[in-house]
């Protein structure tokens, strides 16, 4: 992975904080929600995976309204004037963020209705509107709205009687105008779009002619109207005796992030838990969308009432809340979708055979097998491409069965509603076992999961810890504590990912396993410091935030650096989900300064500006967007020859660095980190799913001269996973 360049002979006086050399983190982040929606657009994506990207943008830019721009509508609001390193205000950020936004969210709607919904009916995949309909297909919606519909609305009146009626976040709403026949009075009204409902109402299909099939001979039809649509074409129902004059949809977003203070709450859980109340309620408003046709009365009442400026009402053709569209991925059409991917079994894995279906102690004596393959060598784990089921939970599960297991301890971020995980360690603690578990309560949108499971674990005994006052426990860290012939030995796994068998078949992640004595001792400490008064400073080869991280990795860019001004190779590689801290750009651009070769593969934010003459010029940053999110984190140092690889939990964020505790291993097995290498090599090679950062801050998609012949990591990732297992 080495390549050798004579560092610059002149290294003329550079500012390397001016603000130029800086992308805006909140521009940056909708740049990478952008590439996401490139995944929609691209004919090459399957169609049912076009509408899944759709639905994946929509959902990305809720939760960032949720957040990111309900957080800098507060800095506007509190007056905050403090400048980001690429020198805007929060001001100035909003505004950018809505001239970015505009025409990209038009793109999107644009290109569902104009493209994507004719394709859709290609393959017998109609969404309807209303107007579109036959009678037979009208007096079949009628049927349904009243048996299934009506019960369930509420309509609101607006009048000086009744205030403008609360609108939930993420609510899809009819904004109704009515008239009294006998008075001549209008009236406003609001009915909300219920969430219990499909969007997307099924209407009974009927026989399709063979030539609009794709196959051979007439196919299915599946038909759909949206929702909103059904109730507005049977508002008479709601409003007997009144004339529906004109009626419109609106859907809102509110702020919705927690504001905790933690060293003023005496029980973190019911802190927390009230929060979570104040977030169904929701925050204030900071967004509306509405179609495009929305008469102007109707579009500035709502705006005022729901306390808008102009910027953040979001006017699109067609449907609104397009994220519904995932509930169109269960229809059953595997040719328009992914080839089904079944993660493999690593063959050492394989040659333990099977867990049986019900665990005893008694029926445990052979775990030995597992624990002697780990004392053998380490393990690398590779998710999606290795299964979670058969590496990470059979690790945990047999652990909780093991006579000889005395503890397991665990960080536990976030997990999936019916988490085997988490039914593993209510297990060891059943059976006897010292079982520790930090539940990081503040993980976003996960805390009322997170609260149930710690009241599961506390029940039967666990002990839970909520994580430590003003620090988020971002770490994904487990050790199994075993009494062996020869003593205690420490079982360690140290990831990228969380413990979460849904999102480790859709999230690549990776994995170590491991009984080292030094990762041991340093778990050890590790959870002492979670879970006690412990304040251990220094670790023997874990780098761990807020403690020696920042120091440790850049030490490691320092050493590059030194090399390259010796004359020597000097190379870099990272991966990571976002690199945003200014201290560790700064000194990136420092080692390309000196000649060190770096490459850097950066799914979303990127705040480095590459490419810049004297100060980036050897810096590439490439970000890869396919059918499983890049997740994972990746390390690499070329150290003049004696390569170190390292993988963890952090990427290089300010809140990574410096509010969170994170964990980041050494991987000195010389065959794993070749592996690393690897995977590596065939990242930076993707001509598919790869786009490639320019210094002005557009991402450009890489593509092959051909192709037949386009060269997907994650799919050459698949098949050597398929080849080694």
């Amino acid at each position: 992975m080495t390549t050798t360049k004579k560092p610059q002979e002149t290294t003329p006086e550079i500012n390397l904080k001016d603000q130029q050399y800086y992308f805006n983190r909140e521009i940056s982040w909708v740049e990478f929600n952008y590439r996401v929606l490139q995944e929609a657009f691209d004919p090459r994506t399957p169609l049912l995976e076009r509408l899944k990207f759709l639905a994946i943008f929509s959902a990305n830019l809720d939760e960032y309204f949720m957040v990111r721009i309900a957080g800098l509508k507060q800095q506007v609001e509190a007056g905050v004037s403090s400048r980001t390193p690429d020198g805007r205000t929060p001001q100035q950020q909003l505004d950018a963020v809505g001239d970015r936004l505009h025409p990209m969210v038009a793109e999107q709607h644009r290109h569902f209705e104009k493209l994507l919904r004719p394709q859709l009916i290609a393959y017998g995949i109609q969404i309807l509107d209303y107007m579109d309909l036959n009678q037979e297909q009208r007096t079949y919606l009628q049927q349904y709205f009243e048996e299934e519909i009506f019960p369930v609305l509420t309509p609101l009146a607006v009048d000086p009687g009744h205030p403008f009626p609360y609108i939930s976040n993420r609510s899809l709403n009819l904004a109704v105008v009515i008239k009294d026949p006998e008075t001549d009075e209008e009236f406003f009204a609001r009915v909300k779009v219920p969430k219990v409902l499909p969007r997307f109402v099924p209407i009974p299909e009927a026989p399709r002619d063979a030539s609009s099939s794709h196959g051979e001979g007439p196919g299915k039809t599946w038909t759909f109207t949206p929702l909103e649509q059904v109730i507005a074409h049977n508002l008479e129902f709601l409003f007997p005796g009144m004339n529906i004059l004109e009626y419109h949809p609106f859907r809102v977003t509110r702020n919705a992030d927690i504001a905790l203070e933690e060293d003023e709450a005496d029980d973190l859980l019911l802190a927390i838990e009230q929060e979570i109340r104040k977030r169904r309620v929701g925050g204030s408003v900071v967004r509306m969308e509405v179609q495009s046709d929305i008469p102007s009365a109707v579009r500035e009442m709502l705006r005022e009432e729901l306390g808008l400026v102009p910027h953040e009402v979001y006017e699109v053709e067609g449907l609104l809340g397009l994220v519904d569209l995932m509930g169109l991925m269960d229809l059953p059409l595997p040719e328009l979708k992914y080839p089904v991917w079944n993660p493999v079994t690593p063959a050492s894995f394989r040659r333990l055979g099977e867990l049986p279906s019900e665990l005893n102690l008694e029926d445990m004596e052979e775990t030995e097998d597992l624990f002697a393959l780990i004392r053998s060598r380490d393990l690398l784990i590779h998710h999606p491409y290795h299964s979670f089921s058969a590496t990470v939970q059979r690790f945990i599960t047999q652990a909780a069965y093991d006579p000889a297991v005395l503890a397991i301890k665990m960080t536990l971020y976030r997990t999936s509603g019916d988490s085997p995980i988490v039914n593993a360690l209510i297990a060891a603690a059943e059976n006897g076992k010292q079982v520790a578990a930090l539940v990081e309560l503040k993980a976003r949108f996960d805390e009322e999961n997170n609260i149930s499971w710690a009241r599961k674990l506390e029940k039967v005994g666990v002990h839970v810890v909520y994580g430590l006052v003003g620090l988020k426990t971002h770490t994904k860290v487990g050790m199994v504590v075993r009494r062996e012939a020869d003593g205690i030995r420490r079982y360690a796994h140290i990831g990228t990912g969380n413990y979460n068998p849904k999102t480790a078949r859709l999230y690549t992640d990776l994995g170590l396993i491991t009984c080292r004595e030094d990762i041991g001792a340093d778990l050890t400490d590790l959870f002492n410091y979670l879970t006690g008064y412990s304040r251990q400073r220094s670790y023997r080869s874990l780098l761990v935030a807020p403690v020696n991280m920042r120091e440790r990795m850049t030490a490691l860019v320092q050493r590059e650096i030194d090399n390259a001004k010796q004359g020597k190779p000097g190379r870099i590689v990272l991966k990571m989900n976002a690199l945003v801290d200014p201290k560790m750009i700064i000194k990136l651009y420092e080692a390309s300064r000196a000649g060190v070769q770096i490459d850097l593969i950066v799914r979303g934010i990127c705040c480095l500006r590459p490419g810049v003459a004297n100060v980036s010029e050897n810096i590439r940053v490439l970000s890869i967007v396919g059918r499983f999110l890049e997740h994972s984190r990746i390390f690499y140092f070329y150290n003049d020859g004696a390569e170190e690889v390292y993988i963890g939990s952090a990427d290089w964020m300010p809140r990574n660095l410096n509010r969170r505790v994170e964990a980041i291993t050494p991987v000195e097995d010389p065959d794993l980190a070749k592996d690393l290498q690897e995977i590596l090599g065939i990242m930076l090679a993707d001509n598919r799913q790869a786009w490639e950062l320019q210094p002005d801050g557009s991402y450009l998609q890489r593509r092959g001269k051909n192709e037949a012949i386009a060269q997907s990591s994650q799919n050459i990732l698949m098949e050597m996973a398929l080849q080694q297992g």
